[in-house]
């Protein structure tokens, strides 16, 4: 499911070595130069290869700098869309009802450092990165935690809400199917109803 009109010749290329290495489920080195779309290409392949075979693992894909990855989640939303419109397409071709996969099985989320993710209303104000950090673990830290109903030390309600979800109480707190920059985590995260940490 490659999303542009046009493949150009080293993606081919790119892709097809990939596959190859998928298929041997062994390791690669694939080297392109910028600007030649090795991003779509690699989003493109492996999403279909896990599409087509679900038994496939998952995939990590890390970048130096959040602006790449946002970048990066952006090209996948782009896949994943594509992707959908192609299989809502074929399945409304052939009078077929429509399927989870069809419409973009996949959860992808971005992660980064407290200071990029960090809602909390006073710590996020912070002018600091490293002061983001520092008063993050002040008011997540497991012993600050433990010891706040014995001496009323203040914790941050948005960490203590998601350990909630994620222990399985109140709410709940799984992610619907998409793809997340830190940004769309964040935005979810202080969303009133939710109030969690990203």
């Amino acid at each position: 499911f490659f999303p542009y009109d046009t493949v150009y010749p080293e993606q081919l290329d790119y892709m097809i070595e990939l596959k190859h290495t998928l298929d041997a489920k062994g390791h690669c080195v694939l080297e392109m130069p910028t600007g030649t779309g090795k991003t779509v290409a690699l989003f493109a392949l492996i999403t279909s290869y896990q599409f087509y075979h679900p038994e496939v693992g998952k995939l990590v894909y890390c970048t130096r700098t959040v602006p790449e990855m946002s970048k990066a989640l952006e090209e996948l939303r782009n896949v994943i869309e594509y992707r959908v419109e192609v299989l809502a397409g074929r399945r409304a071709a052939e009078g077929l009802a429509e399927t989870e996969a069809a419409t973009g099985d996949i959860l992808a989320v971005g992660l980064s450092a407290r200071r990029n993710m960090c809602i909390h209303p006073e710590v996020s104000r912070e002018a600091d990165r490293e002061r983001i950090d520092e008063k993050c673990r002040e008011l997540t830290a497991s012993f600050v935690r433990s010891h706040s109903t014995v001496d009323s030390r203040k914790t941050c309600e948005y960490y203590t809400q998601y350990q909630d979800f994620a222990a399985g109480v109140g709410r709940g707190c799984a992610l619907p199917n998409g793809v997340y920059t830190v940004e769309d985590l964040a935005a979810l995260g202080a969303k009133e109803e939710n109030k969690w940490c990203p």
